[in-house]
């Protein structure tokens, strides 16, 4: 809801936006107080409407710096580049941190070189930030709170993200729900068709019909595809028959080669590489780091064509899906999904591959605490209908007569069907009358319409940045990436490691997870792991023939082996545990089975377990012999013993038990632990959200508890400015008697002469002057002590608001203390929860390439 309010800081107040200051749209001129906006409302939805020039963008940065500062991270997707000014907030306001980013053009067209251009707009951003009670403390509080990025799909300008590995078979929520599975492979279908340039009815046309049936297929039998996989499938798919018809009479082989090659052509289109580089596309990633803080994310998709832009924008919104079906249901917000400009995205008739998704989260990201904001500056061509789940409308200026006709004609079609009011007379007046940043806010859970303007941004508005910038902008952050990238080492399947320190760690590993002793630390080697106490490992032709009762596995050969290179098998003992980690507290049950393979040495240790490592092999994958031709290195003479195995069985089993380790993520203050494969920032950002939950809750009930005194005090105000009122009349009134009197008292004795006696008459109307000078006195008394009692009433209200926002202030440092109160829980396996299903002698096949052994089991 928006609220007047008073206070130097009042737009601090926990969970709502400080918007700007209401506006008087008949005297132009801004009224005291500040604009507030709860952000729980926004899980509503907004829709912002306004002309280039009207203050729309500066409206919509304001929400997102908002967020920002409220710890609530923004999915922002940027047609136009505009969005991204968000990231030019300068903490000193210093006319050398803008003099990077002003515009030489608009600096030449007023006179100025870019040195004073950029000097004088540091001091218009410098008084205008001022203005609205803001100061330089707060842009460090907003580039403090969150982290900011810009994603450029199919650029190298910004950060890449690997935009088509969302061909990936979708999560088993989506699988399960058959409506929701149709809408993904629907917009998925249309999404490639467009980008291919094919134009197919998505209801009706054979393309769509045959591509979206492939693509079902292939998730249902829980298969990723990529764009080769298709073409490959369209030739030659795993179906004989589409409803009715045979395949070959619904879509005869030589037309669907013809499709084949438009999307092959795609695939082979100079750069279109660049749509597989770079981060995948993981919506829990954008919007938190890995130590949990939020993020905003903006995708600056304004070098694409119409085609691309639509393809990347109708797969980023059904991943959004994805990952808000995965979500627990909360009233408070959890994120903002923010689109910059949704003409051609939305029309009312049209139905393009983004309409879907959309509606889809208009009708039901609000039970998740998702708040979808949407932009335009054409209110033309939008779909009022399906916008009519917006609870926040924000309107400013509009270019035409047109423009202002279709959007009450489309308001009012909206109130018609929630059957509200809608006075369209006083909204056409209002509309009429609105300047530059100067908005109509009408909020569903607030009071009717109301005017404002709009703060001024945090961020420098220098328009949309190019591809330069964004490349300057980024650079830092890419290098930091690809360092990261290039300094971790490959990990064992399922394993990880202990967080050293999870309430300060900065980055973070998974918050559940299992812990063996090792994993792999190279891929490649100068020695297969077989040790022995010779100087050279004995090379035989053939396999050793071992004891029928020493049964033998042969791992497979995943890789290629090249056709100068020699095959070698290495002996080596493969086991496979299960070990089930049980803890009550943490609501713990959780079994990990892994495949190990333990190096075999001579005396005096037959096998070193912490030299062994955890691999991608199942049981299933294992064969019986061993590929040919083929080298052997001999074993030592201890595997040739079966009784020896049982006894490093047990010797396993044991270690097992020391080593396996289970790390739980906890915070005690929610009681609340990470869950199964739950990475530390997907934890903190549940733990943060839970903090969110309880803020909003707290604040309702310290409302609920004031709201009692606060009434008693307001009516007691009232009452009190009454008295006030009437009191300064009454006084007013007998000073006017006074006067009267006093003046007819002075006039009598005027006219009766200079030396006459004063008659009686003059001294009646004396007295009554008198009396009429103590009445108005002590009517000035009664003024007073009103004025005074009026006074005291407004301080106790000032100190019960005091009061109430100590109150909140506390309990919101005691919850932010809360949630970041997160340790780790070293959960063990009992010996009992440790079994060992196989413990045998394998061979493990390498090929010997520039001297260095290369496992062939690993692909």
């Amino acid at each position: 809801m928006a609220q007047n309010e008073q206070g130097v800081s009042d737009f601090e107040k926990l969970g709502v936006f400080y918007l700007g200051k209401p506006f008087d749209l008949e005297s132009e001129k801004e009224e005291p107080g500040y604009v507030l906006y709860e952000s729980r409302h926004l899980t509503t939805h907004a829709v912002v409407v306004g002309m280039t020039g009207s203050g729309k963008t500066g409206l919509c940065i304001d929400l997102i710096e908002e967020a920002a500062i409220d710890n609530i991270p923004v999915l922002a997707i940027d047609p136009k580049g505009d969005i991204s000014n968000v990231l030019l907030s300068f903490e000193n306001l210093s006319p050398s941190e803008f003099q990077p980013w002003v515009s030489a053009e608009e600096a030449q067209l007023n006179g100025q070189s870019i040195e004073q251009f950029a000097a004088t707009q540091a001091k218009v951003w410098s008084d205008g930030i001022a203005s609205y009670g803001q100061d330089v403390d707060r842009i460090k509080r907003l580039k403090n709170s969150a982290d900011f990025s810009i994603y450029t799909p199919f650029s190298t300008a910004g950060i890449q993200l690997s935009v088509l590995k969302s061909f990936a078979c979708p999560p088993a929520e989506i699988l399960e729900d058959g409506e929701t599975l149709r809408e993904r492979v629907s917009v998925s279908t249309q999404s490639l068709l467009n980008l291919a340039g094919v134009t197919s009815d998505p209801l009706r046309g054979r393309e769509s019909i045959f591509l979206g049936t492939l693509i079902q297929n292939a998730w249902q039998n829980g298969q990723d595809l990529s764009l080769i996989d298709l073409v490959r499938l369209i030739q030659t798919p795993n179906f004989t028959q589409v409803g009715a018809l045979d395949l070959e009479s619904f879509f005869p082989k030589k037309e669907r080669f013809e499709l084949a090659m438009a999307i092959n052509n795609l695939i082979a289109s100079p750069g279109f590489e660049t749509w597989m580089q770079g981060e995948s596309l993981d919506i829990g990633k954008l919007l938190y780091t890995e130590s949990g803080k939020p993020r905003v994310s903006i995708m600056s998709i304004s070098h694409l064509g119409d085609n691309e832009r639509m393809f990347f924008v109708s797969l980023f919104l059904n991943q959004v899906i994805s990952w808000m079906r995965a979500q627990a249901g909360t009233s408070s917000l959890r994120a903002i999904l923010y689109m910059d400009e949704i003409f051609g995205y939305f029309p009312p008739v049209a139905n393009p591959p983004s309409k879907q998704p959309l509606l889809t989260l208009l009708k039901q990201a609000r039970a998740y605490g998702l708040g979808v904001v949407l932009a335009t500056q054409n209110p033309v061509d939008l779909d009022y209908k399906g916008l009519a789940n917006c609870g926040t409308w924000f309107v400013g200026r509009l270019q035409t007569e047109r423009d202002k006709m279709r959007l009450l004609d489309g308001l009012e079609g909206v109130a018609s069907e929630k059957c509200t009011s809608f006075d369209r007379q006083t909204l056409d007046k209002l509309l009429s009358s609105l300047k530059k940043r100067t908005f109509l806010l009408h909020n569903t859970q607030g009071e009717g319409l109301e005017a404002f303007k709009t703060r001024f941004s945090l961020s420098y508005l220098r328009g949309p940045l190019s591809r330069s910038q964004i490349k300057t902008l980024m650079d830092g952050k890419k290098k930091a990436v690809a360092e990261k990238s290039a300094t971790s080492l490959p990990q064992a399947a399922s394993a990880g490691s202990q967080p050293a320190e999870a309430t300060t760690s900065s980055s973070a590993p998974a918050a559940s997870t299992s812990s063996g002793a090792s994993s792999r630390s190279s891929e490649t080697g100068s020695a297969p792991p077989v040790k022995t106490a010779k100087p050279a490992a004995v090379v035989a032709s053939s396999a050793p023939i071992l004891p029928p009762d020493v049964p033998q596995y042969v791992l497979p050969i995943k890789g290629t082996v090249g056709a100068n290179n020699k095959l070698i098998y290495a002996p080596c003992i493969i086991a496979v545990s299960q070990v089930r980690f049980v803890d009550t507290k943490s609501k713990l049950d959780h079994a990990v089975s892994r495949t190990w393979l333990l190096p075999v040495r001579e005396d005096p240790v037959f096998i070193l377990m912490d030299d062994g490592t955890e691999e991608k092999v199942k049981v299933t994958e294992l064969e019986a012999k061993p590929a040919a031709p083929a080298d052997f290195i001999n074993p030592p003479q201890w595997v040739y013993q079966p009784k020896q195995y049982k006894a490093w069985e047990k010797k396993f089993q044991d270690w097992l038990v020391l080593k396996e380790k289970h790390f739980v993520l906890s915070c005690p203050a929610f009681k609340m632990s990470s869950l199964k494969d739950e990475s530390e920032r997907d934890f903190r950002a549940r733990v943060s959200q839970k903090a969110k939950e309880e803020r909003d809750a707290g604040i309702d009930k310290l409302r609920v508890k004031f709201h009692e005194k606060m009434a008693t005090l307001e009516n007691k105000i009232r009452i009190a400015e009454q008295v006030v009122e009437r009191e300064h009349e009454q006084m007013k009134a007998q000073d006017m008697q006074t006067a009267i009197s006093v003046g007819a008292t002075v006039f009598g004795a005027i006219l009766g002469g200079g030396r006459r006696r004063i008659s009686s008459g003059t001294l009646g109307r004396a007295t009554t002057a008198a009396r009429a000078a103590n009445r108005s006195a002590s009517s000035r008394a009664d003024v007073e002590r009103a004025n005074e009692n009026l006074e005291a009433l407004n301080q106790k209200m000032g100190d019960l608001e005091q009061q109430f926002q100590s109150e909140v202030a506390a309990m919101q440092a005691e919850l932010d203390k809360a949630a970041q109160s997160v340790e780790v829980v070293n959960i063990a396996p009992k010996k009992t929860n440790v079994s060992v299903d196989v413990f045998s002698f394998a061979w493990a096949p390498y090929q010997i390439t520039d001297g260095k052994y290369v496992p062939l089991w690993r692909q």
